[in-house]
């Protein structure tokens, strides 16, 4: 239920506002100061503010500048029965939506209030779907390592102090590069990432600080620089580890002057950037080997966040997981899987050498090949993507659940027949189904429920062996 703020010192006209706004059923919660109503949108999910201007302890205008630093997207109607244009235009201009005069007309305040609230939604619409395109997710989990990330990324980002984000290959180190960008001052201009172990070290200088036409032998017209690219705005350096030390020097004297020269050129042009690095290096030890310059890391290092590896919080791994797997199946267009939580505890248990990015393979490898549900006899199968072998004991551990189905009359196949475990699973997977099917009288729904699986999967499966009921 949408829920509006009232912030007013008179009782008779928070009264008469509840009234009208309860009638319309949105939940009204109200106070008749500035300093309690600033708590209480810390506190609660405020979808709307109606604020008087004039009132005791704080001055309406200045509880609109706060919250407004709290809630950058908080839709303020500010109510006055002193208002005058040069008021409203002041108003307007520190961000309020709009300005109605005491007493307010009950059509034009309902008007108003729908119109502030549609605003509203559409802003965080707006914000959600750039989020999408660019490619900024959520920062998710609940452990300690990843509060003190998300605190320190709001305490950081307003300012342009430069920062070193660590962690291993997966961990999520451009994720936090993409939202200190995206809470920062910086947020409407571009944020440009550069991978510099991608880039040859030949040709990291004119990505960097672009070239002048003819400066060598391919560069057969003028280029502008990632620097340039990103004025006013972010430059994310991926893997900063990897760059050449004489691209370093040239970073150095971009960062310490705000000035770079393109290659060949000799004009000196000014760039306003917030740099951003990443490495999954230990950049002092790259300092002690002499792969490093001592004074570009102090000048990166000004905050530094260490994205830790998965395996260090493992109690986060829930939450991604379900968070994948909703978000896979939505891709899909398929109904969302439960995984079990035996299958939760198995995926605690994985290694997680690739981290985020590994986990996020590994779910949507176990939706394409799990059924209905995700179990973790699924997750302890499919963890490899190489090859999903396993040893002998484990084969004849299948082949033995398989002859129990049949109801311990088979007699275990010839394990030298197969080439491969997947030749052996397709067999057995092949000889259960058409048990099953036959037992249940070939009634495929009645089949696909006894043995958890979609019906459409049980057709493609039929169609997959070449099964036929026997006439």
């Amino acid at each position: 239920m949408t829920k509006i703020l009232i912030i007013d010192d008179e009782r008779a006209i928070r009264s008469t506002l509840r009234e009208i706004l309860e009638y319309e059923d949105y939940k009204v919660i109200d106070t008749d100061n500035g300093i309690d109503g600033l708590a209480l949108i810390k506190k609660e999910d405020i979808d709307l503010v109606l604020c008087d201007i004039k009132m005791s302890k704080m001055d309406g205008m200045e509880v609109l500048t706060e919250a407004l630093a709290i809630k950058p997207d908080l839709p303020f109607i500010m109510i006055s029965g002193h208002g005058t244009i040069e008021t409203a235009v002041e108003a307007s201009k520190k961000g309020a939506y709009d300005f109605i005069s005491k007493p307010p007309d009950l059509n034009r305040l309902l008007i108003t209030v729908r119109n502030a609230l549609e605003r509203g939604t559409l802003v965080t619409e707006t914000k959600v779907l750039k989020r999408k395109v660019s490619k900024t997710r959520d920062i998710l989990g609940n452990s300690g390592a990843i509060q003190r990330i998300k605190e320190t990324i709001e305490r950081v980002a307003p300012t342009d102090a430069r920062v070193l984000v660590t962690g291993a290959n997966g961990s999520g180190k451009e994720l936090v590069a993409r939202w200190l960008h995206e809470k920062s001052p910086r947020a409407g201009a571009p944020l440009i990432e550069v991978n510099c172990a991608a880039i040859p070290s030949e040709l990291i200088e004119s990505e960097l600080f672009g070239h002048e036409k003819g400066s060598f032998t391919s560069a057969v017209k003028q280029r502008i620089g990632k620097f340039e690219q990103a004025h006013n705005g972010t430059l994310f350096l991926d893997e900063i580890g990897d760059m050449s030390l004489s691209a370093q020097a040239k970073v150095l004297r971009a960062l310490q002057e705000n000035k770079i020269t393109r290659v060949g050129g000799e004009k000196e042009i000014s760039v306003n950037v917030r740099v951003i690095a990443a490495t999954n290096k230990d950049l002092l030890k790259e300092i002690d080997a002499g792969n490093f310059r001592m004074d570009l890391y102090h000048r990166l290092s000004v905050i530094i966040i260490h994205v830790p590896p998965l395996t260090e919080r493992k109690e986060d791994i829930p939450t991604l997981a379900e968070h994948f797997c909703e978000e896979v199946c939505n891709e899909y267009n398929m109904p969302v899987k439960r995984i079990t939580a035996e299958a939760m505890e198995a995926l605690k248990e994985l290694p997680w050498t690739g981290n985020i990015r590994e986990l996020r393979n590994l779910v949507e490898r176990l939706i394409i090949l799990s059924d209905k549900s995700i179990t973790d006899r699924d997750v302890r199968t499919f963890a490899n993507p190489s090859s999903f072998a396993v040893n002998r004991e484990e084969v004849v551990k299948v082949a033995e659940i398989a002859t129990s189905y049949a109801g311990g009359n088979s007699v275990l196949p010839d394990y030298d027949g197969f080439s491969s475990f997947q030749d052996f699973k397709d067999h057995t997977e092949k000889e259960y189904i058409k048990y099953k099917l036959e037992k249940n009288g070939w009634n495929v729904s009645k089949t696909a429920d006894e043995i958890d699986i979609q019906r459409s999967h049980l057709y493609s499966k039929i169609e997959k062996y070449g099964l036929k009921r026997e006439s």
